[in-house]
């Protein structure tokens, strides 16, 4: 086996020299023959590691490698991105002002051409894949499959087709197509998802609504780490293929798998019914298969570079941690607090919140007006699950009282001026 010398640069405290080297050169020729590890170029004789990315926080360090060894970078070095870096100073309020006059442009789009019964293809499509079968779950894991075919088809073929049309081109080409397949999906969700069978009925387990509302809500901070940018995402700045290695990632390599792995878990528990079971079967198998598509696209872009960030992470949450190979900073808090994170709380919150008004839109989308009462939420209550009789009122459960008689609340006046209330709101709308 060949001797290998590692020579640090002016940043490294310390050179290492084995003893008796077959030869020695300066730090200054060495600068000028190296070439970076993912080059094409001959590798077996000099080694360099990939320059930092200019965004990394941590210190810069070159470590250079004679002979045959594997590359060796410093311990606290990035090789890949800081995720969630987000200098306010560098942003041009000329690029925020073009992303939004192209995000209005894209709604306006994507509700004639696609949302609107009346002159969209949204129905159409909704109706086609309805007619294979008349299982609801069916047709929800139909429609889940359609949209992780397609994602997930062009993501695989982003390199030539950057390549064809050019990274914004290409972009647009992506979200178009998967942005309306997306949205159906989502509505046809939250139209049928009391429709199946009962499964299990947990609702009136205490605390059990808290505990899974806190897991949605982490589930948040684990599923975008790639639309911090959004400017790339709207196709403003050209968009890029990010190795991220900061920040969430260092606790899982694929937290978007993750947390639609806890979104899943705490909406099927919560719900109980076989129509969710469906819709989380076929995300976690989309996202099963993107973790690992993800991965082979990354080691094609960025070559040994990703071999070091996929040694230093992994997939199962805290596992990489555990097993030391990934050293968390003392100021590792640090990654957090940023305004990304920050928006993502803030948003996360919002759509809670917006969950009737979400409820109220979808109600008008994909489906025949007679049939929107079958749809409308009678109550707060039955909003979140239509709750048999036996099973008590959420201010009953929290407050430890006997379940109330089915002529309370909801029945009577009190039913049909929901029922009214919600009618008239979709009329508005329409």
């Amino acid at each position: 086996m060949a001797t290998s010398i590692p020579l640090s640069s002016s940043f490294s405290p310390i050179s290492r020299i084995p003893g008796r080297p077959k030869f020695i050169f300066s730090t200054l020729n060495l600068n000028r023959i190296a070439t970076p590890i993912n080059s094409y170029s001959n590798r077996r004789f000099l080694k360099k590691t990939q320059l930092l990315p200019s965004n990394c926080s941590t210190k810069r360090r070159r470590v250079f490698v004679l002979g045959e060894s594997d590359t060796s970078v410093s311990n606290d070095a990035l090789v890949g991105e800081d995720s969630a870096n987000f200098d306010l100073a560098k942003q041009k309020i000329t690029s925020w002002v073009y992303f939004t006059g192209v995000l209005g442009v894209v709604l306006l789009i994507l509700d004639v051409v696609w949302l609107d019964n009346s002159t969209g293809f949204g129905k159409v499509f909704i109706d086609s894949v309805s007619s294979v079968s008349d299982s609801p779950e069916v047709v929800m894991f139909l429609l889940t499959l359609i949209f992780a075919i397609v994602h997930s088809g062009l993501a695989s073929l982003r390199d030539p087709g950057e390549k064809l049309i050019g990274e914004r081109a290409f972009r647009v080409l992506f979200a178009g197509t998967s942005l309306p397949l997306a949205v159906s999906t989502i509505v046809y969700f939250i139209n049928h998802r009391y429709d199946g069978v009962q499964l299990w009925q947990l609702q009136s387990v205490p605390w059990l609504h808290h505990l899974l509302w806190v897991t949605n809500f982490i589930s948040f901070f684990f599923l975008y780490p790639s639309t911090f940018n959004l400017l790339e995402v709207a196709a403003v700045d050209k968009p890029k293929m990010h190795l991220w290695e900061s920040g969430i990632m260092r606790i899982t390599r694929h937290p978007q798998l993750v947390g639609q792995v806890m979104w899943c878990i705490a909406h099927t528990v919560w719900i109980g019914n076989s129509v969710a079971l469906a819709a989380s079967v076929g995300l976690i198998g989309h996202h099963l298969f993107g973790a690992w598509n993800g991965d082979r696209r990354l080691k094609i872009r960025h070559g040994e570079a990703f071999d070091i960030v996929k040694s230093r992470t992994s997939v199962i949450p805290f596992a990489a941690i555990i097993d030391g190979r990934q050293k968390l900073p003392k100021d590792y808090y640090k990654e957090f607090i940023r305004l990304p994170y920050l928006a993502i709380t803030g948003l996360t919150l919002g759509a809670y919140f917006a969950h009737p008004l979400m409820q109220a839109a979808s109600f008008r989308l994909h489906c025949k007006k007679e049939d929107r009462k079958k749809l409308i939420p009678i109550s707060k209550e039955e909003d979140r699950r239509d709750r048999p009789e036996h099973i008590p009122a959420k201010t009953d459960r929290l407050k430890g009282k006997k379940t109330e008689s089915p002529e309370n609340d909801c029945t009577g006046a009190r039913k049909k001026d929901r029922r009214q209330e919600i009618e008239a709101m979709i009329d508005r709308m329409a």
